[in-house]
């Protein structure tokens, strides 16, 4: 079987979970080290899947790899090879669809609930008894919906949370963090931490932490839903 391609665009924002879910289930993956100065694949014909990890940038950065990424997206788009965006990534899907990146109300930092979209769609994506469950949070812009996109999960704060587009997903919040990861964002953004003190949004470093096995292992189960319909599609 051809690899997953993960695209990391930052080294702390690697691909976690899901790397251990393809490992749990035989499906070879390629990570692709944008943030060691990695060129992106120009053509994604020799993998079955690919994947968009998150990053503390946005896509309106003049940065030299948002362009070749864009269109490798494109690319997979107009070929059914699967996509699959966490945050930053899921916004890099947005954009090569044709939608926009705007700065979301408020920054959303933390534990916070999203709502399940009552369509068939999303149900197809979650399952039937799911309507809402706590993911992690850490971003302070949003994507919009994309012509023929259609919204899975929504939040309090960021109406747009999850869409799905046919095959491909596209998640503002993030299913694939591990206790490793979290503690790593947390150590390394200590000071934006600090500066959005107060803000009902923005949880403290302690708070991310509490009982932080326990929601590790109910945010996987989560993520194992939404994988196990991802791959369904990966091609050959």
């Amino acid at each position: 079987m051809k690899p997953v391609a993960i695209l990391r665009f930052f080294p702390i924002e690697g691909p976690g979970y899901f790397a251990t879910f393809l490992d749990h289930h035989h499906i070879p993956w390629q990570l692709i080290c944008l943030d060691k100065g990695t060129v992106p694949p120009q053509n994604p014909e020799k993998y079955s899947g690919l994947a968009l990890m998150g990053g503390p940038m946005s896509v309106h950065d003049n940065l030299p790899w948002i362009s070749p990424v864009l269109s490798l997206i494109r690319q997979a788009v107009a070929a059914d090879i699967p996509v699959l965006g966490h945050c930053l990534g899921g916004q890099l899907l947005s954009t090569a669809l044709g939608g926009s990146v705007t700065n979301n109300p408020v920054k959303e930092i933390g534990w916070g609930q999203v709502h399940v979209a009552d369509t068939p769609v999303a149900r197809d994506w979650f399952g039937d008894d799911l309507a809402s469950f706590n993911a992690f949070h850490w971003h302070g812009e949003t994507f919009s919906l994309p012509a023929n996109a259609v919204r899975l999960l929504s939040s309090a704060h960021c109406p747009n949370q999850a869409f799905a587009s046919g095959i491909h997903l596209s998640m503002q919040c993030h299913v694939e963090m591990t206790v490793e990861m979290i503690q790593a964002w947390c150590e390394a953004n200590a000071e934006e931490l600090l500066r959005n003190r107060g803000n009902c949004t923005v949880s403290s470093s302690a708070e991310m932490q509490t009982n932080l096995e326990k929601r590790i292992t109910a945010l996987h189960q989560i993520a194992d839903r939404l994988y196990k319909k991802w791959i369904m599609a990966l091609k050959g």
